[in-house]
């Protein structure tokens, strides 16, 4: 039997990461892409319907994430409410030049559910940023991803390190706003 994590819902944010147009649309594509849209959106509605604080987070650079360009919007099936926070980042740790930690600290947020791309990147980043900051940082399988042509090697190989670092893995179905 999968052992339940209990999270409340006031102290939890569900941190959505780059799952941007551009991402879709590389040589390699988005591993269980998919999946991974649908787990998130999962994970929102539940998020929504609990009051869970969601961040969308999107990652500007001077290729194909140029600001406001058509490859920089959130991917089509992202849906963000306006209550919903928009954090835009120049750095792999969302935390770095934004205001993510200004605005979890204020709403007394101590645990973050990582969601979105690319694992070894920027979700990897955002993760360990978030547990130098003395978060409690569970990254939720099946919905982070990456478009590398070894996609499942390089999500296992990141997700153990990340979990010897101090992160817990989490399947959706074990997470439980009480």
């Amino acid at each position: 039997m999968a052992k339940f994590t209990l999270l409340s819902p006031k102290k939890t944010a569900l941190l959505i990461i780059d799952v941007q147009r551009a991402l879709f649309t590389r040589h390699d594509p988005v591993f269980n892409d998919w999946k991974v849209i649908e787990t998130i959106n999962a994970l929102v509605t539940r998020a929504h319907l609990f009051g869970v604080r969601v961040v969308y987070i999107q990652h500007e650079n001077d290729s194909i994430l140029k600001k406001n360009s058509d490859g920089w919007q959130l991917h089509p099936d992202m849906k963000p409410k306006a209550t919903d926070l928009r954090i835009h980042k120049k750095h792999g740790n969302a935390f770095l030049g934004t205001t993510l930690q200004s605005d979890l600290e204020a709403r007394g947020i101590k645990h973050l559910l990582i969601t979105g791309l690319v694992t070894q990147g920027c979700v990897r980043a955002t993760s360990l940023g978030g547990l130098k900051m003395d978060y409690d940082v569970f990254l939720v399988q099946g919905a982070h991803s990456n478009y590398n042509k070894d996609a499942e090697s390089v999500i296992e190989k990141r997700e153990a390190e990340l979990q010897e670092a101090g992160v817990h893995l989490v399947t959706p179905e074990q997470i439980d706003f009480n």
